[in-house]
């Protein structure tokens, strides 16, 4: 089930309240006696995530849960660069489960959410501490918000009270907020520097057409710039696959990408997708102050759409 992206939250009794996760989200599986765990576009995490899913084998038979993989720093915190092995220290990895889709080979999602969840609390404790429950909080959203924004964490998921599960579906009984803005965004070409990748650019699907939405250097680390480029190479392509480019001109803040420009750059097979900061949208459709925040393996690049 997937989440609607929100600019603000309903705020009454017909909503719970989660903490978003800045990881990858997985389903986890006990099926017979195997356990499981696949990303949302059917990759097997097994070898990546080797501890989660000895846990998961401690699940009941015949039972599913959805969740987070998340890496947290020293401080508890997620963080998304140390899942990609990015940063410093050893990271704490973990599974949160936020709802449950079968139980011992019933199908339950069209069970309400509040029972899901109930009856998922009940099995995530009696497993290892690698899977966790993700809390529900009961306090006020202008004060959750505010903790959220001062413990740096990426936002905050709100659910309908009695929903049922619908699997693949973004039908609005999910809405995420996000305390910084930010999104997926899928990389169809980028500027070389030497040996090392410069830019990378970047844009969304709108039905079939891919369209760029801006040039994006910061946040990129050294060593990562340059083993990008061999990767990128393997995906190049001759034509841009943008179709709203070239820009006429620069725009007012300099973030057009004109045909003079164009010359320098590389394009790609739309395939991979990287998460993106940035401040806004300028009013010509383009990021203002992009920060790359890292690469979203576990994403296809045809869902990536303006959120």
């Amino acid at each position: 089930m997937l989440c609607t992206g929100a600019e603000r939250l309903p705020e009454n009794p017909e909503w719970r309240y989660e903490v978003k996760l800045d990881g990858f989200r997985a389903i986890g599986r006990k099926a017979g006696r195997t356990a499981q765990l696949w990303s949302r576009n059917r990759k097997n995490f097994a070898r990546r995530f080797p501890d989660v899913v000895k846990a998961l084998a401690n699940l009941p038979d015949d039972t599913v849960i959805d969740g987070e993989v998340v890496a947290l720093d020293e401080r508890g915190r997620p963080s998304f660069d140390l899942l990609q092995g990015l940063g410093t220290g050893v990271p704490t990895i973990v599974l949160y489960a936020f709802d449950l889709l079968m139980v011992r080979g019933h199908d339950v999602r069209l069970w309400p959410l509040e029972d899901r969840r109930d009856q998922l609390h009940e099995i995530v404790s009696t497993l290892p501490e690698v899977v966790r429950y993700s809390e529900t909080f009961n306090a006020r959203l202008p004060d959750l918000e505010g903790a959220v924004r001062e413990h740096r964490l990426e936002g905050i998921v709100a659910k309908r009270v009695g929903s049922t599960y619908r699997s693949g579906e973004r039908n609005g009984d999910w809405l995420k907020w996000r305390a910084n803005r930010g999104q997926e965004f899928v990389i169809g070409g980028y500027i070389p520097i030497g040996s090392v990748v410069d830019s990378l650019l970047v844009g969304y699907y709108a039905g079939r057409d891919l369209r760029y939405a801006g040039s994006v250097r910061a946040g990129q680390p050294s060593e990562f710039r340059r083993v990008l480029l061999p990767h990128f190479e393997q995906l190049q392509i001759v034509r841009c696959p943008f179709v709203n480019l070239p820009d006429r001109a620069e725009g007012r803040w300099g973030e057009g990408l004109t045909a003079a420009k164009m010359g320098a750059c590389r394009w790609l097979h739309p395939l991979l997708v990287a998460r993106i900061e940035f401040l806004e949208w300028t009013p010509e459709n383009r990021l203002r102050h992009p920060r790359f925040s890292g690469i979203r393996s576990d994403k296809d690049a045809s869902e990536v759409v303006r959120e």
